[in-house]
């Protein structure tokens, strides 16, 4: 595991808590990451320095559960005399 120099950054505010002065700054394989010793908010920065957004939870976006395995049932089917064509 490599060593990461986390640093404060001076003034910066919690997106999430707003509180001041509790931002933490680190890279984790050259990628640029925030967070807040406060509330425990995290997010990446991307090459600009702007937050990457989390795809937010949706119906739409939620994980489709597993389908039930298939069974199988044997149907026999009797033919029916009264249907015999002439």
């Amino acid at each position: 595991m490599t060593d990461m120099k986390r640093r404060f950054i001076a003034g910066a505010v919690c997106p999430a808590c707003s509180q001041m002065d509790t931002i933490v700054m680190y890279e984790e394989d050259g990628v640029p990451h925030r967070e807040c010793v406060s509330c425990g908010f995290a997010d990446t920065l991307d090459e600009r320095g702007n937050s990457v957004p989390r795809e937010i939870p949706t119906r739409v976006t939620a994980p489709k559960p597993a389908k039930p395995a298939a069974t199988s049932h044997t149907v026999q089917f009797f033919p029916n005399p009264k249907l015999k064509k002439k």
